[in-house]
């Protein structure tokens, strides 16, 4: 099955795509939103809200390793792409939600931030791979079309 043509030419293809600079800029600006979220409390200065030095310490983390992989190996990570929204999200409700009184001024306008454009990096991570997806799904003529069993896949006449 791993030398099937249609499963060579898709990751041809994924390689195409993660040439491209764009889907590098997405990779780059991922890595350093996640860096820069596990360094702010630093870089900001909220180190006296542990909770929330703690969390954002491990979702940066987290969310660098994620989107560092996601460039590489693209046919096998991109999927991760919506664990790293998902972490956007919870950078941008984490003053709030974590135990303690952290939400003050500054640690909610960096979390905010951040997270909002770790979300915006995701999102445009998972639209990269559902074009990529459907732009395949397209050549190989498979777009719609259910076979007999009722699998998107050529038509059997």
């Amino acid at each position: 099955m791993e030398h099937h043509p249609d499963i060579v030419e898709l990751r041809e293809h994924y390689e195409r795509v993660t040439s491209t600079p764009r889907a590098q800029g997405i990779e780059a600006l991922a890595v350093l939103a996640g860096l820069f979220l596990a360094a702010s409390p630093w870089i900001v200065g909220f180190t006296a809200f542990s909770t929330l030095t703690v969390t954002c310490l491990i979702v940066g983390l987290a969310y660098t390793a994620l989107m560092a992989g996601y460039g590489p190996a693209y046919e096998r990570t991109h999927a991760r792409a919506w664990a790293a929204a998902a972490l956007g999200v919870w950078t941008i409700i984490s003053p709030w939600v974590v135990s303690g009184s952290v939400a003050h001024g500054k640690n909610i306008v960096t979390c905010v931030i951040v997270g909002a454009v770790m979300f915006l990096l995701g999102l445009a991570a998972i639209s990269m791979a559902t074009i990529t997806a459907n732009g395949a799904a397209m050549r190989l003529g498979r777009a719609g079309r259910a076979d007999r069993t009722g699998r998107a896949g050529h038509v059997k006449g």
